[in-house]
């Protein structure tokens, strides 16, 4: 018996053999090679177009299936009538004050700032569970053409791009742990950008990012600032595949921590400690004196502070432009209905956060570098955050909104409140004055 399994399970082993060489070969051959020289196949964009067709027969099934049972608006004396149990009598009610703080409570809930931290609405379903979990449920057809999706998505562009990923990360923790061997000098800073480049456009590929970057005469220059409105992590992925950035921020631990001291040793990345991040002089210094080398590259620096759901921009804090270098401009605008890239990081964890990106159907946006800006005579920093904010968002399509990305985490400033108090107060006293002259 056990003579006729050694066949079979040979039988086994080279077939497994042969299927990971030809997945490797693939790899390297469509994937690796063409990020290496930066060129590509146009296999993405033709993959962009068939999904694009693909929403499109989702959305007219969708139509076809909840064209007969649209909900009417329901008026208010139906949902006071509703909340009275049925009682129709004129007159007051003490459950109706339960109708209006209702409706008080969702517009306070659907303000300008609570809902930049959810994700950005679709106007029509693309074939995700995570953007609306009742429309699969609508049809058979569509339910079948979800289900498909998922087979799609999670049988093969899942593990396609956990590779990549992996690919991505360990080369470049290899090889700038290699180059950082080098002595200083032009040898390194052109192995170092090589390697970066080639590393971000593998990890890239491993999210199927299609980015098309417009005004590249505007692409930031060493000894400058590069700012951007922020979405999501991947934003530096997204920015550090067309041009090399000198990165900033804290030191971490973990997987996180080893590539930011492989990467150090290749590049003149700026890694604060823990303690030293609250410490404005230190940090201002540190940039200071990187941008007065021009030999090092530009800063990437997102000073809206956290990620917002690429509807708007909200307020740029104020210590990147206190500096007094010139300042690049950088919108980003992404495509939701190929997948959300805005992290909730108060929901969602890093790696369920990577998850729902490698396991989404592409992630498109467009990227615009804009013309350099410098502070004019008497604009103060918060003033000249202020312009240059004005500008991404006009460029990007986005809301210009004064509101702290603060708020995500924390409550209300007391400036913002004594200001609001200031202003009614304003009110009273115009009102008294007004029947005193009466």
């Amino acid at each position: 018996m056990e003579s006729y399994l050694f066949p079979f399970d040979s039988l086994i082993c080279m077939l497994l053999g042969i299927s990971f060489t030809v997945w490797f070969t693939l790899l390297l051959v469509f994937i690796i090679v063409p990020a290496i020289f930066g060129v590509s196949f146009g296999i993405r964009r033709l993959y962009m177009k068939s999904l694009i067709k693909l929403f499109e027969v989702s959305e007219l099934m969708k139509k076809l299936s909840t064209s007969f049972n649209t909900l009417k608006p329901v008026s208010l004396e139906q949902e006071i009538q509703e909340m009275r149990r049925g009682s129709a009598e004129p007159e007051f009610d003490m459950s109706d004050i339960f109708y209006f703080c209702r409706r008080g409570v969702e517009s306070i809930v659907d303000d300008e700032v609570t809902k930049r931290f959810t994700a950005e609405e679709l106007e029509s379903w693309n074939l995700l569970t995570r953007s609306n979990y009742n429309f699969h449920h609508i049809s058979t057809r569509l339910t079948a053409l979800w289900g498909m999706g998922v087979l799609i998505r999670y049988g093969f562009l899942l593990p396609l791009r956990v590779t990549l990923a992996f690919t991505g990360v360990g080369l470049l923790v290899v090889l700038t742990s290699i180059v950082g061997l080098f002595p200083n000098g032009r040898m390194k800073n052109y192995l170092s950008d090589k390697v970066h480049l080639m590393c971000y456009r593998i990890c890239i590929r491993a999210l199927t990012a299609i980015i098309t970057y417009h005004d590249s005469e505007n692409k930031p220059k060493n000894g400058g600032i590069c700012v951007a409105n922020h979405t999501s992590p991947i934003d530096v992925i997204i920015l550090a595949s067309d041009g090399c950035y000198a990165m900033v921020g804290q030191v971490h631990g973990g997987l996180m921590g080893v590539i930011q001291r492989a990467m150090v040793k290749a590049c003149p990345h700026i890694w604060f400690e823990r303690s030293e991040v609250k410490d404005r002089h230190l940090v201002a210094k540190r940039l200071s004196d990187h941008v007065a080398d021009e030999s090092k590259l530009p800063i990437l620096i997102f000073p809206e502070g956290t990620c917002i759901n690429n509807t708007s921009v909200m307020m740029f804090k104020k210590g990147s432009f206190e500096i007094g270098c010139t300042v690049y401009p950088v919108a980003i605008k992404y495509d939701p209905r190929f997948g959300d890239a805005f992290w909730n990081s108060s929901k969602f964890g890093m790696v369920n956060y990577l998850l729902h990106m490698m396991s989404s159907w592409a992630i498109v946006c467009s990227v615009w570098y804009l013309p350099p800006m410098s502070r004019m005579e008497g604009e103060d920093a918060v003033q000249f955050a202020n312009r240059v904010k004005a500008a991404i968002a006009r460029k990007g399509g986005l809301a210009d909104l004064l509101w702290d990305g603060g708020l995500k985490r924390g409550k209300v400033k007391e400036v913002f409140k004594e200001e609001q108090q200031k202003l009614y107060s304003k009110v009273l006293v115009g009102s008294s004055e007004d029947r005193s002259r009466s």
